[in-house]
């Protein structure tokens, strides 16, 4: 087996590993007792347990972007509506994985993991974005979009320590928030305002916005 291949292999072989528990309960041992190979030639590879922590989480920062990739078809609504599907698949086939990325691990506060974080986060941001068809965000945009993807974060996590609420049901919940948090914005700026129509000009009634508007009249009557 070639140097990449082997260094490729030992890295799917952690992200199995840090999928099931925290990496600070995975050993060197382990990974190498599951590569099939000895504890020397891990070493051979990867210099420590950092370097390949941080290898895979490199591969599960590039995963977990890519889950926010969605083609310009149909209402906003039903976009997001998929892509918080693609993530809480992600959150639920990794779970102390996806809590180890988030919270950084056995590599709090190292600039390789903080910035596997931010490209994840701004990876979420771009994409949100070009949905919207905005390239300059106003600052009240900008201020929703991250606070959106901030919660995002927030709400996988609580849910990950005894998943107590369906995971369909934050799903939806989660696409309702950035209408939510959208809509309270516009109240206060034009320029939101403007933006906020057309996005919502297209979404059907029977959508997770037009859900969540019926919902809300309901609630106010």
């Amino acid at each position: 087996m070639g140097v990449e291949e082997r260094r490729q292999q030992l890295i799917g072989v952690a992200l199995e590993l840090f999928a099931k528990r925290s990496p600070d309960e995975v050993s060197i041992d382990e990974i190498a007792a599951t590569a099939g190979i000895s504890r020397p030639l891990v070493y051979h590879y990867f210099p420590g347990k950092l370097s390949l922590y941080e290898a895979a989480l490199k591969r599960a920062s590039e995963d977990l972007a890519s889950r926010f990739v969605e083609a310009h078809d149909g209402p906003l609504g039903s976009r997001l509506l998929r892509v918080m599907r693609r993530y809480f698949d992600f959150v639920d086939e990794h779970g102390p994985g996806f809590s180890a990325l988030m919270r950084g691990g056995p590599a709090v506060g190292s600039s390789t993991t903080n910035a596997l974080i931010d490209s994840v986060r701004q990876a979420a941001y771009e994409q949100i974005l070009s949905h919207l068809g905005v390239t300059d965000p106003p600052a009240r945009l900008e201020l929703v979009v991250r606070s959106w993807i901030s919660l995002a974060e927030s709400t996988a996590l609580i849910w990950l320590d005894g998943r107590r609420i369906p995971r369909q049901e934050l799903e939806v919940q989660l696409v309702h928030d950035f209408a939510a948090l959208t809509a309270v914005s516009a109240a206060y700026d034009d320029e939101m305002r403007t933006l906020l129509r057309p996005m919502l000009g297209g979404e059907p009634a029977d959508g997770p916005f037009g859900d969540l508007a019926t919902r809300l009249i309901a609630l106010a009557s």
